[in-house]
């Protein structure tokens, strides 16, 4: 009696905590659509800003919402549903300037090959191939550095997410293999480790994820320009978060080993043929096709920014957001044991990141709206920002610039505070004539990567707050705040001569 008496407080406990998030679910979503429809009513005088762009303001401002605290892939529907419906313009063009644009179209096909390797279990071979390196027996920050590495990569070319729930499983068994336990430091050090390791690879492809959609926004907002849209040369951008990242993973792990200082003896018994007991099995010739063929994709998309002058770079770059369509195309087409290579509906079913392609569908279209010549968003930019940017050099605005980045995008999603302070740059660039390439590569890159303090930075960062049986809450805030605070030093040491020497 005692045990149903029991079970049925903790059923009704449960029960009444689904009731207070579909609550709470439901007045979010009644707020974020409220600002939407009731912000262009309010009695603001905003200088050069239309009746549509007050419109478009409070759509934005919602989007922004609900993408905070009801659910990213909702919210963007949401916004683009009622930028059509607005008197921005009507629907039917709406949803041709959505989805008919070519770098949404190049981010669907991206996203079906990133699937593709999650569903083929490809990424499983990734993550055994840096966890059994034999030179890391005994040497536990070396394999600390070689599983970051792996996280960074993959964070990087497939997702955040994949880093996370590949490398984080077999953690737990090589915690247990050697003797540590939930509480202990090395495992709360390692975990957190895995997220910010993956979130300093999430930037890392200029031509994957949010990075390419704050890249494709900066272009848009820039068109008007007197010298024509800012295009940032993809190899250049690479070279500058490659760099950068991978000295932010060293100094990361260096901090932890001198400062944080857990103990690691246990781990040195760490031998990577633990993991061997269970080897996976050879590959199959669907997963090598499929692997080869995302690195040649890759190679499609970098090649023409790394040698220009090299005969066909221009026929490739001109058709270069067409490479994901046509790997596709030929995955498809090729067939083993009667099969496709890449069996599309079922990748797309299990595998395919609707999230992620929904908001960055959400977040080009805002985009280009908000600095449309009719709504004036871009004009009262100018305005306001004008006295607070004269007389200021670059170096002096960079270093605000990414501190206001850091403060923001921990408070909320650093997709939408890269968003915002795009074109910021663009008011102080138009004003001093500064070069915006390096400042917006530096953006870009500093603005996703450091969102990892607060749950509402990103949903890497709500995973890791999320695990709290192996990483108690203050134990995040201990750590990613000095890893944070590092990142932003060496974004302004080295990232800043860095940009402006590659760019």
């Amino acid at each position: 009696i005692f045990h149903n008496m029991v079970e049925k407080g903790f059923q009704d406990m449960a029960n009444q905590n689904e009731r207070k998030r579909e609550k709470m679910f439901l007045i979010h979503s009644l707020i974020g659509v409220g600002i939407m429809v009731f912000f262009r009513f309010l009695p603001l005088n905003l200088p050069e800003v239309t009746s549509v762009g007050m419109e478009v303001l409070g759509i934005f401002i919602g989007t922004l919402y609900l993408w905070t605290f009801v659910d990213p892939l909702w919210g963007s529907l949401m916004s683009i549903a009622m930028v059509g419906l607005s008197n921005y313009m009507p629907m039917a063009g709406l949803l041709k300037e959505a989805f008919g644009a070519p770098v949404v179209a190049q981010v669907f096909f991206l996203l079906i090959m990133a699937g593709g390797l999650v569903y083929y279990k490809i990424t499983l071979y990734i993550g055994r191939f840096f966890l059994t390196r034999k030179f890391t027996n005994g040497k536990p920050w070396l394999l600390t550095f070689v599983i970051c590495l792996g996280c960074y990569f993959l964070g990087g070319f497939i997702s955040p997410f994949t880093a996370i729930f590949l490398f984080w499983p077999v953690l737990y068994d090589v915690f247990e293999e050697v003797g540590y336990k939930k509480g202990d430091a090395l495992p709360r050090v390692m975990l957190t480790l895995v997220v910010v390791a993956a979130l300093i690879g999430f930037p890392m492809a200029p031509f994957a994820q949010n990075g390419l959609a704050l890249l494709t926004n900066f272009t848009n907002i820039t068109a008007n320009l007197p010298g024509g849209p800012v295009v940032v040369n993809n190899a250049a951008y690479m070279a500058v978060a490659i760099i950068l990242g991978l000295i932010m993973i060293v100094a990361n792990i260096l901090f932890a080993k001198f400062v944080i200082r857990p103990d690691v003896t246990k781990l040195k018994n760490y031998d990577v043929d633990m993991l061997n007991k269970n080897p996976l099995p050879p590959m199959e010739p669907r997963q090598k096709v499929i692997g080869i063929s995302f690195v040649i994709l890759i190679l499609g998309m970098l090649l023409p920014s790394l040698f220009p002058t090299l005969p066909g770079m221009a026929f490739l770059s001109s058709n270069s957001l067409g490479l994901a369509l046509l790997m596709v195309a030929i995955l498809g087409a090729i067939r083993i044991k009667g099969k496709s290579v890449l069996e599309i509906p079922q990748v797309m079913a299990t595998n395919f990141n609707w999230g992620a392609y929904f908001i960055i569908v959400a977040a080009i279209l805002l985009g280009s709206v908000l600095t449309s010549d009719n709504t004036g968003v871009s004009a009262f930019l100018s305005v306001v920002l004008s006295p607070i940017f004269q007389g200021m050099s670059p170096m002096v605005f960079t270093v605000l610039l990414m501190a206001m980045a850091v403060l923001l995008t921990n408070l909320c999603n650093s997709l939408v505070i890269g968003m915002i302070l795009q074109p910021v740059i663009v008011t102080y660039c138009t004003q001093t004539g500064a070069n915006p390439a390096p400042i917006v590569t530096l953006l870009i890159i500093f603005v996703l990567l450091s969102a990892a303090i607060t749950p509402a930075a990103s949903p890497f960062a709500a995973i890791l707050h999320s695990n709290k049986e192996w990483v108690p809450t203050k134990y995040v805030y201990q750590y990613t705040i000095p890893f944070v605070i590092l990142e932003l030093i060496i974004v302004l040491v080295i990232g800043v001569p860095l940009a402006n020497l590659l760019m």
